[in-house]
């Protein structure tokens, strides 16, 4: 029988002598109630077993214990916790990056990688960059926007609405909710 003593990083139950109720309620590793006992009983039963001894809760008048193989415990725990984080999905930020003299073919190009993203389901950061004069002409690059939220308004809508920073526009899109 392993004896494990709690550091404060450690959030698990309590197990074995950590466990400082004088009197538990007693489950046995099979699952049949074995009543209330008093700790040393039940520390006693669970060495018999080849078990420790786990408070399952705390809370309880009298805590309740089970009798189990806390580090088959633990392993279920990672297991079903990697396997919620494998099923969990994360959106990420792509960029598309675009002039305001931008050519028809390039804007194709830029619409085709757009779409490939939001269909992946992440946000889609459209950034449109000035240089020098062309930061007198920034009705271009909202024009071009306009025109590109109209082209893709199916599968995406504007979560934040083009705006000026510094010498660039910037958009963001997300995937259209079906519905």
């Amino acid at each position: 029988m392993a004896v494990n003593f709690k550091t404060k990083k450690d959030t698990g139950p309590r197990i074995n002598e950590q466990i400082t109720a004088s009197e538990v309620r007693l489950i046995s590793s099979s699952g049949k109630q074995m009543g209330i006992l008093s700790i040393r009983e039940a520390l006693i039963q669970a060495e018999d077993e080849g078990f420790d001894l786990v408070e399952v809760s705390p809370e309880a008048n009298p805590p309740v214990c089970k009798i189990i193989d806390y580090g088959k415990l633990k392993y279920r725990e990672q297991k079903s916790k990697k396997e919620a984080k494998k099923k969990q999905k994360t959106i990420e930020v792509k960029e598309i990056k675009m002039r305001p003299g931008i050519d028809t073919h390039d804007y194709k190009v830029k619409i085709k990688a757009l779409s490939k993203f939001i269909g992946g389901g992440n946000k889609v950061k459209v950034s449109m960059r000035f240089r020098g004069r062309e930061m007198e002409h920034q009705n271009l690059g909202f024009d071009l926007l306009k025109k590109l939220t109209s082209e893709v308004e199916e599968y995406a809508k504007v979560e934040v609405a083009p705006k000026f920073e510094g010498r660039q526009i910037m958009m963001i899109l997300v995937p259209q909710v079906a519905k």
